[in-house]
Protein backbone atom coordinates (compact mmCIF):
# COMPACT_ATOMS: atom_id res chain seq x y z
CA UNK A 1 0.00 0.00 0.00
CA UNK A 2 0.91 3.52 -0.59
CA UNK A 3 -0.63 5.90 1.79
CA UNK A 4 0.17 9.69 3.08
CA UNK A 5 -1.34 12.22 4.56
CA UNK A 6 -3.27 14.36 2.43
CA UNK A 7 -5.10 17.05 4.94
CA UNK A 8 -6.40 17.18 8.45
CA UNK A 9 -8.77 19.15 9.08
CA UNK A 10 -8.99 22.09 12.41
CA UNK A 11 -11.62 24.13 12.77
CA UNK A 12 -11.99 27.96 12.51
CA UNK A 13 -14.74 30.45 14.54
CA UNK A 14 -12.97 34.04 12.59
CA UNK A 15 -11.11 32.84 8.82
CA UNK A 16 -9.40 36.04 8.72
CA UNK A 17 -7.79 35.84 12.02
CA UNK A 18 -6.79 32.29 11.14
CA UNK A 19 -5.62 33.01 8.00
CA UNK A 20 -3.51 35.60 9.31
CA UNK A 21 -1.94 33.01 11.89
CA UNK A 22 -1.24 30.21 9.38
CA UNK A 23 -0.10 32.05 6.56
CA UNK A 24 1.60 35.33 8.35
CA UNK A 25 2.80 34.03 11.45
CA UNK A 26 3.48 30.36 10.30
CA UNK A 27 4.49 30.89 6.86
CA UNK A 28 1.82 28.37 5.32
CA UNK A 29 0.93 28.80 1.75
CA UNK A 30 -2.87 29.51 1.12
CA UNK A 31 -3.95 27.01 -1.83
CA UNK A 32 -7.96 27.26 -1.45
CA UNK A 33 -10.11 29.61 0.04
CA UNK A 34 -13.77 29.01 -0.61
CA UNK A 35 -16.89 30.64 1.03
CA UNK A 36 -17.98 34.01 2.71
CA UNK A 37 -18.04 35.33 5.91
CA UNK A 38 -17.51 32.81 8.31
CA UNK A 39 -18.72 30.10 6.17
CA UNK A 40 -14.86 29.69 4.50
CA UNK A 41 -12.98 26.83 4.38
CA UNK A 42 -9.38 27.79 3.82
CA UNK A 43 -6.60 25.38 2.86
CA UNK A 44 -2.77 25.93 4.07
CA UNK A 45 0.46 24.12 3.75
CA UNK A 46 3.98 24.24 3.84
CA UNK A 47 5.28 25.12 0.43
CA UNK A 48 7.55 23.01 0.12
CA UNK A 49 5.28 20.00 0.73
CA UNK A 50 2.58 20.81 -1.71
CA UNK A 51 1.07 17.24 -0.83
CA UNK A 52 0.01 18.09 3.07
CA UNK A 53 -2.50 20.31 3.42
CA UNK A 54 -4.41 22.19 6.89
CA UNK A 55 -8.28 22.35 5.90
CA UNK A 56 -9.39 25.16 8.44
CA UNK A 57 -12.92 24.81 8.29
CA UNK A 58 -16.11 26.42 10.11
CA UNK A 59 -16.86 24.46 12.78
CA UNK A 60 -20.20 21.63 12.82
CA UNK A 61 -21.00 23.12 9.50
CA UNK A 62 -22.09 19.83 8.77
CA UNK A 63 -25.87 19.38 8.20
CA UNK A 64 -25.99 15.72 10.32
CA UNK A 65 -24.40 17.79 13.59
CA UNK A 66 -27.13 18.76 16.08
CA UNK A 67 -27.67 21.91 18.09
CA UNK A 68 -26.29 20.02 21.18
CA UNK A 69 -23.48 18.98 19.18
CA UNK A 70 -22.46 22.45 18.17
CA UNK A 71 -23.04 24.06 21.52
CA UNK A 72 -20.10 21.73 22.75
CA UNK A 73 -18.62 22.48 19.88
CA UNK A 74 -18.51 25.75 20.98
CA UNK A 75 -17.42 25.24 24.65
CA UNK A 76 -14.78 22.88 23.63
CA UNK A 77 -12.80 25.46 21.27
CA UNK A 78 -13.14 27.88 23.62
CA UNK A 79 -11.54 25.41 26.01
CA UNK A 80 -9.28 24.55 23.86
CA UNK A 81 -9.49 20.84 23.52
CA UNK A 82 -11.64 20.51 20.37
CA UNK A 83 -8.59 20.33 17.74
CA UNK A 84 -4.91 19.90 17.36
CA UNK A 85 -1.79 19.44 15.24
CA UNK A 86 1.63 18.24 15.45
CA UNK A 87 4.33 20.38 13.83
CA UNK A 88 7.83 20.36 13.49
CA UNK A 89 10.74 22.56 12.79
CA UNK A 90 14.08 22.24 12.40
CA UNK A 91 14.63 25.68 14.44
CA UNK A 92 11.99 25.12 17.20
CA UNK A 93 13.62 28.59 19.18
CA UNK A 94 13.26 31.04 16.14
CA UNK A 95 9.40 29.34 15.24
CA UNK A 96 8.70 30.11 19.08
CA UNK A 97 9.76 33.62 19.01
CA UNK A 98 8.49 34.44 15.95
CA UNK A 99 4.73 32.93 17.20
CA UNK A 100 5.90 34.38 20.88
CA UNK A 101 6.04 38.06 19.06
CA UNK A 102 2.48 37.12 17.70
CA UNK A 103 -0.46 36.99 19.38
CA UNK A 104 -0.54 33.42 19.54
CA UNK A 105 -1.17 32.17 23.15
CA UNK A 106 1.75 30.51 24.66
CA UNK A 107 0.80 27.20 26.46
CA UNK A 108 4.02 26.20 26.84
CA UNK A 109 7.87 27.31 26.32
CA UNK A 110 9.98 24.92 24.57
CA UNK A 111 11.36 22.28 26.54
CA UNK A 112 12.72 19.30 26.98
CA UNK A 113 10.43 16.13 27.37
CA UNK A 114 10.66 13.38 29.31
CA UNK A 115 9.68 11.03 26.05
CA UNK A 116 12.68 12.61 23.83
CA UNK A 117 11.32 15.07 21.86
CA UNK A 118 11.77 18.86 22.26
CA UNK A 119 8.72 20.82 22.02
CA UNK A 120 6.33 24.06 22.17
CA UNK A 121 2.78 24.68 22.32
CA UNK A 122 0.47 27.81 21.20
CA UNK A 123 -3.35 27.94 20.70
CA UNK A 124 -4.22 29.24 17.03
CA UNK A 125 -6.76 32.22 17.19
CA UNK A 126 -9.64 29.49 17.52
CA UNK A 127 -8.20 27.82 20.83
CA UNK A 128 -6.64 24.98 18.31
CA UNK A 129 -3.60 23.59 20.23
CA UNK A 130 -0.64 23.62 18.11
CA UNK A 131 2.24 21.54 19.62
CA UNK A 132 5.59 21.84 17.32
CA UNK A 133 8.50 19.46 17.93
CA UNK A 134 12.11 20.37 17.11
CA UNK A 135 13.39 17.79 14.49
CA UNK A 136 16.97 16.53 15.36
Amino acid sequence: MDITIHASFLPHDDPEASLAFYRDTLGFEVRNDVGHGKMRWITVGPADQPGTSILLAPPAADPGVTDDERRTIVEMMAKGTYGWILLATADLDGTFERLQASSAEVVQEPTEQPYGVRDCAVRDPAGNLIRIQELR
